[in-house]
């Protein structure tokens, strides 16, 4: 969407600057991709006119622009003349769609352009360079180029396709005042044909029919506005439709009045009816596509594109305007079956105002006979226009609910105002209904999310509690953790966050959260797991040559499609060997241990255990670990299950580690704050014991370590089997003292362990 800074200021009373406005709708929501303030052609005298020496038609040009210093121009223009004041274009400015840079035509340097009137677009005279009063001011500037504003639209917000709607959204911000446009009332009136609509599928149409125009350009200030916005001006009547689209964001279409037989009549195709378009393609339509007809056929195919008979020309005198509302399921469906895509199709996709087809009839059947003169014969209309948004029940706490923080009411009430919401809004229970024009707020939340974004997003960083007690998990938590995970030599990656069923089905027993019109067919669900795209990513750098690799990514998944079914997961994967083949040392395949490390960072030495049992689908189910507390599961590390890694194509080994819940993880205890040392020397022990040789090494260890208190670490160095069917684990304890500890003392630490070792596993301490 492109809209000029004098075109929004007809709805904006504003002192801010184009900068300033673009960051106050970045801040918002609408983000602006590029902010164009052009350089404008000067005024400049040639005082010296010499042939080119490599042409038989240039001329090499000394001018004064004004600045002190003569520039040199190359130009091929036949009125070339020493005195003569014609329009410079320097290097920066934009002339027909093309930037002016310095460089050299046929060996000699040229630091500009001379220009015509066409290429000024002030008149069509291409026969020379154009020639300025004598009296002009040397280094004025010869046209006002406007300052252009380029945004990206999200699907949900149609209003911003209007620049009343950028407009209102801005005063809403505080960037200005909104200058309310006076529109004329649409009434049905004089001799003007019939119309009859005959589909559901349009709700509301209207036409003007106007006789007697002198087909001709438009006013200067909407021929430069489109042209400055990359439309480019043909006549009046084509001009002002669409001018109106890109002002109001309501698509019109101007037919020719005398190729049209009898009453417009708006009805659903018939298959395999057959429609040639105003570009010459002819399509083959079928029973799903609105168009509009005569009594000899049709004229357009509604919402996207009109039709060869009954165009406008330079030759057309008698024209009907159509200013309708066309269901958007529809449009789309037509758009994307025969791939056409207008102005038009991309604002009905999305949805209009209903209730504007009146008033943009009105104001574009006005552009044209200030324009172009001739009578109007008559309005006509069928079908209603009448508001649709619903009212909606809202409650003032639920901003804070949604959000964590706190509005007071008299603020939520000057905003929704400002935004042009209506109703009662009074007590603790508001009934409200959206402006018209903002056909995506159905609910309460889209309502919480227009009053954070104009309350302002970043207020929501300030408070990281929410009024109720809940936790929420704060982006710097979230950083931290990531700052950990980069330390250990991981690289975040950022996958979307949609999955694939196919995948996710290989994956783990949860169901799957379907999306109803997916944007591509491999992102059919609301992701359930973020370990789908971490492996498609795994093997799509194997394919290119790049098995090797660490990678993490924290990110949301869903439980279902209500609102706050959702959780925050990491996931860890690393495939490959843990380093580049090296002459000092061998480098190893990554094995579960890796991503168990990983794992057990970020647990900040709290206690657990390891269960083994019931891996999930993705695991080799004898190379999988669970880290326990209790009951409660902290996550997971194993290696990819063989079987699932044939499915992805990944031929390398692939280790996973998940930590299904970041609420699971110990909160806002984290590994970087200060490290208090022991001013007591650590001291070591050894422990063998005989344990039968199915038994888990991580359950006797684990058993040592709580024992007592100031063992900070338990280390496995030795393990072989016996020939009785047993085997012999040997690990150290690390012991921390806290005080002063005689021989007594480690002697009962000593014995305790051995004691809880015994008692809680099938294991006798190893005779010498």
């Amino acid at each position: 969407m492109k809209w000029t800074f004098d075109w929004l200021r007809d709805y904006l009373k504003t002192n801010l600057s184009a900068e300033q406005i673009a960051d106050t709708l970045t801040r918002t929501g609408l983000e602006v991709e590029e902010l164009t303030v052009p350089v404008s052609p000067i005024a400049a005298k040639i005082v010296e006119c010499k042939p080119h020496e490599n042409s038989d038609h240039l001329h090499v040009l000394m001018v004064d622009d004004g600045s002190g210093t003569l520039r040199q121009v190359v130009c091929g223009a036949p009125n070339a003349c020493v005195g003569l004041i014609s329009a410079l274009a320097v290097p920066g400015c934009v002339i027909a769609g093309q930037k002016i840079e310095s460089g050299k035509l046929r060996g000699v340097v040229s630091n500009g352009m001379m220009c015509s009137g066409l290429e000024l677009g002030v008149n069509d005279d291409h026969s020379g360079i154009i020639e300025l009063p004598k009296n002009t001011k040397i280094g004025s500037p010869v046209i006002d180029c406007p300052t252009v504003f380029d945004a990206g639209i999200t699907p949900n917000r149609p209003d911003y396709l209007a620049v009343r709607g950028v407009a209102r959204d801005l005063a809403a911000a505080g960037a200005g005042e909104y200058i309310a446009p006076h529109d004329d009332k649409f009434v049905v009136s004089g001799k003007s044909r019939g119309v009859e609509i005959k589909t559901d599928k349009c709700r509301a149409y209207k036409l003007a029919e106007i006789h007697g125009i002198k087909m001709g350009p438009s006013a200067p200030r909407i021929a430069n506005r489109l042209r400055a916005i990359g439309i480019n001006p043909k006549n009046a009547p084509i001009d002002a439709t669409n001018y109106i689209c890109y002002d109001m964001a309501q698509p019109m279409h101007c037919f020719d009045a005398d190729e049209i037989h009898g009453n417009i009549v708006v009805r659903m195709a018939r298959d395999g009816e057959e429609f040639t378009d105003l570009f010459g393609d002819t399509h083959k339509l079928t029973d799903t596509d609105i168009v509009i007809t005569d009594s000899e056929g049709i004229l357009a195919l509604a919402g996207v594109v009109g039709g060869a008979r009954g165009m406008t020309t330079d030759k057309t005198k008698n024209i009907i305007l159509e200013s309708a509302y066309f269901d958007p399921v529809c449009v789309r469906k037509t758009s994307k079956r025969l791939s056409i895509s207008t102005d038009a199709s991309y604002r009905y996709e999305r949805g209009i105002d209903p209730t504007i087809t009146g008033p943009a009839l009105m104001c574009a059947v006005k552009i044209i006979t200030d324009a172009c003169g001739g009578k109007i014969i008559g309005f006509a209309a069928a079908g209603d226009d009448s508001p649709t948004n619903p009212v909606i029940e809202y409650s003032t706490d639920t901003f804070v609910k949604k959000t964590g923080i706190e509005m007071p009411d008299k603020e939520m009430r000057n905003i929704l105002t400002r935004l042009g919401y209506t109703g009662k809004m009074d007590g603790k229970k508001w009934k409200i209904t959206a402006p018209n024009s903002r056909v995506d707020v159905q609910i309460p939340e889209t309502v919480v999310a227009d009053l954070i974004r104009i309350y302002g997003y970043e207020k929501i960083a300030q408070n990281d509690k929410h009024t109720t007690g809940e936790i929420f998990v704060t982006p710097d938590y979230e950083l931290k953790l990531k700052e950990l995970l980069a330390a250990r030599g991981l690289n975040e990656c950022r996958s979307y966050g949609f999955g694939n069923s196919r995948v996710e089905e290989l994956l783990n027993e949860k169901p799957s959260v379907m999306v109803a019109n997916p944007i591509v067919a491999d992102l059919d669900t609301a992701r359930n797991t973020v370990l789908g795209g971490l492996l498609i990513a795994v093997a799509n750098n194997e394919k290119r040559g790049y098995p090797d690799l660490n990678l993490f990514e924290v990110g949301t998944v869903f439980d279902g499609d209500m609102p706050g079914a959702q959780h925050t997961q990491i996931c860890i994967v690393r495939s490959g060997v843990t380093s580049p083949k090296h002459w000092q040392k061998r480098n190893r395949p990554v094995d579960i241990y890796d991503v168990k490390a990983d794992i057990v960072s970020l647990l900040n030495g709290q206690n657990f255990t390891i269960e083994t049992e019931n891996p999930p689908l993705w695991a080799h189910p004898y190379r999988y670990g669970r880290i326990m507390q209790g009951k409660k599961v902290l996550g997971e590390f194993g290696e990819l299950h063989p079987s699932v890694a044939k499915k992805l194509k990944i031929k390398t080994n692939v280790c996973i580690g998940i930590i299904e819940d970041i609420e699971n993880l110990p909160h806002r205890v984290l590994p970087h704050g200060p490290i208090v040392m022991s001013e007591f020397q650590p001291i070591t022990r050894d422990f063998a014991f005989v344990v039968p040789s199915d038994f888990p090494a991580e359950k006797l260890v684990a058993a040592a370590r709580y024992a007592t208190n100031p063992i900070s670490s338990a280390v496995v160095f030795d393990s072989f089997e016996m020939p009785d069917g047993k085997k012999s684990v040997a690990f150290t304890v690390t012991f921390t003292p806290r005080e002063k500890m005689t021989e007594d003392d480690l002697s009962k630490l000593h014995s305790d362990i051995i004691a809880a070792v015994e008692k809680k596993c099938p294991a006798r301490v190893r005779d010498k």
